[in-house]
């Protein structure tokens, strides 16, 4: 089992902010990575539909890659079937929203938080009851924010369009004077500049990345899935639609491990 690959999954591109992650953690691992580029966003999607998505990606990268363990780098999908796909598949399934929250609740003084997301993530309600078992005395502000995913994958991460709709979204976390915002969506750390900006130096911004990179490790040794070795590592990278697009787009939010990626169609 040790010997076999990490396997993680997203809508799109988002995702490979965890992949970033892991393979910057865990040099001597290699990693399957699909972008359901296809069917992105998630976000807008019935969550019952995410679901279905979910398992079948799912199955492709357990039952037919032999994945040890399964990352769902996605938010929206997270919150539609993490708790299904643990019941169903027989190796660990890690999602990006107990991670997150955590550091959201390491990150605050004031207990004043804030959670941005895609509108079918906050309307699941998953990140507001995580926070609430995390830590139930914090206020939550929890926003949806619509468009932010479209304009990461078109690679437009400051431009004065998606500056104007962010100080729109983000007014009411600055009206409650947050001093943590998780981002939670794993498209979201490409818009940290301008997030930034909006918010003010005084707020930290909490991406769940480095946080499910901990979690994947922490869960391998436990489980003796790790291997022992500290380099090596290789990466493939799977995508539902235009194979050039997500290799330039790709290559350009992930870095030069990203060298070619194959297609695969559902049946």
């Amino acid at each position: 089992m040790a010997d076999r690959p990490i396997g993680m999954f997203d809508s799109g591109f988002g995702g490979l902010t965890v992949a970033r992650a892991l393979i910057d953690l865990l040099p001597g691992e290699d990693l399957v990575y699909l972008g359901d580029t296809a069917r992105y966003p998630y976000g807008p999607r019935p969550l019952d539909e995410v679901a279905r998505y979910a398992h079948q990606i799912a199955e492709e990268l357990v039952e037919r890659r032999g994945v040890k363990l399964l990352v769902v780098a996605c938010n929206t999908a997270a919150a539609a079937a993490l708790v299904s796909l643990r019941d169903r598949f027989d190796v660990p399934v890690i999602g990006v929203i107990e991670p997150g929250v955590r550091a959201l609740v390491e990150a605050s003084e004031s207990g004043r938080v804030a959670v941005i997301g895609t509108v079918g993530t906050i309307a699941s309600g998953a990140y507001q009851e995580a926070v609430a078992s995390a830590a139930d005395d914090l206020e939550l502000v929890a926003l949806a924010c619509p468009g932010f995913v479209e304009f990461v994958e078109r690679g437009e991460f400051d431009s004065e369009q998606v500056h104007v709709l962010a100080q729109r979204l983000l007014e009411p976390a600055i009206e409650a004077k947050v001093d943590a915002l998780l981002l939670g969506c794993t498209h979201y750390p490409y818009l940290a500049r301008t997030l930034g900006d909006v918010m003010g130096r005084d707020v930290v911004l909490v991406s769940s990345a480095d946080e499910t990179a901990f979690e994947v490790r922490r869960v391998m040794l436990r489980d003796g899935l790790a291997r022992d070795r500290r380099t090596g590592g290789s990466a493939t990278f799977v995508t539902t639609g235009d194979v050039n697009w997500f290799e330039e787009l790709g290559r350009r939010l992930l870095g030069p491990e990203l060298e070619r990626a194959e297609r695969i169609s559902w049946p």
